[in-house]
């Protein structure tokens, strides 16, 4: 089964008929702006409204996560846990061909909506293991904007961020890269007085989430012995600040923050913080002991089967 909005392709091939998720109420108010405005009204958009959902879902400062990556019009990619469609277009304007995977077919009815007037994005609505094991395509990007923290509802094995890791590699095709973006559970603004991203409770990630499950965000050590573990892989770990959900600027091993570079990151849009620390002035102290990454408040990691 099929539906087509504007020149996007729906495909309910997998669908279970029932979103396993959503954000409630607000995701009609979602779908009513992807319908009735286009992307360069957006910003007022947001503006008039001054809601978090909204803002998180249209705001473009998303794309900036991978605005920056070499995707050429010959690449194909996969864009898993595509959601409202945050940045679709950014890919669907770079790659020739982008195919969406998403669990909820209302998440996927916004995207649609949002880029209709792209002709190279196809969006598979179902669960993610159901859909990859017909995949017959190899794709040169894998992006997991958001995702892999929920690996464990994905694939429900033992050790489900591992295996999340190999099933997506199997996809790759010469050379592509895996492209994750992620919470650092170690980052700054935890220790400093926000609340975990997921589970909305203070210190919850740097305790090793003893009250949640389902969802986990690793520290750059834990993570990048996961990959390690998942096979033969190269990683090159980048830095968003603030995050990677709204980045301003993108760090690497080869450029970090210098000393008074990181400033006014005291915005927290979701939910109430406390303020334990000035934050810019522990940063300093970071930059000059060469510690950001280990508490940079996310990474942004390129995973590329080694030897190629």
């Amino acid at each position: 089964m099929q539906e087509k909005i504007g020149n996007i392709v729906l495909d309910l091939e997998y669908y279970s008929g029932k979103d396993l998720y959503s954000d409630g109420p607000v995701e009609e108010e979602l779908l009513e702006i992807a319908k009735n405005y286009r992307e360069e009204e957006l910003n007022q958009v947001i503006s008039e409204r001054k809601s978090w959902p909204v803002l998180y879902h249209f705001s473009h400062i998303r794309q900036n996560i991978l605005e920056w990556l070499p995707i050429e019009k010959k690449d194909r990619v996969l864009e898993v846990g595509s959601g409202c469609g945050a940045i679709t277009g950014a890919l669907a304007r770079k790659a020739g061909e982008v195919t969406c995977i998403d669990l909820s077919r209302m998440r996927s009815t916004i995207n649609a909506y949002r880029n209709r007037d792209y002709d190279n994005v196809k969006i598979m609505v179902g669960n993610f293991r159901d859909i990859e094991k017909n995949l017959e395509e190899k794709f040169d990007y894998i992006t997991l904007i958001g995702v892999f923290e929920y690996s464990e509802g994905y694939m429900g094995t033992k050790e489900p961020y591992v295996e999340m890791l190999r099933c997506i590699s199997r996809h790759l095709a010469p050379g592509g890269k895996i492209v994750i973006a992620i919470e650092n559970r170690l980052g700054m603004k935890y220790w400093a007085g926000c609340t975990e991203d997921h589970a909305g409770r203070y210190f919850e990630g740097l305790m090793g989430y003893p009250d949640t499950k389902g969802v986990k965000t690793f520290s750059r050590t834990e993570l990048g012995n996961l990959i390690r573990k998942a096979g033969n892989f190269k990683t090159q770990f980048y830095y968003p600040f603030p995050d990677y959900k709204f980045p301003l600027t993108i760090y690497s091993d080869r450029y970090l923050p210098k000393k008074g570079e990181l400033k006014g990151n005291f915005s927290n849009f979701d939910r109430a913080r406390i303020q334990l620390f000035d934050e810019a002035k522990v940063y300093d102290t970071l930059a000059e002991g060469g510690l950001f990454p280990e508490f940079s408040n996310s990474f942004l990691v390129l995973v590329e089967k080694e030897g190629e």
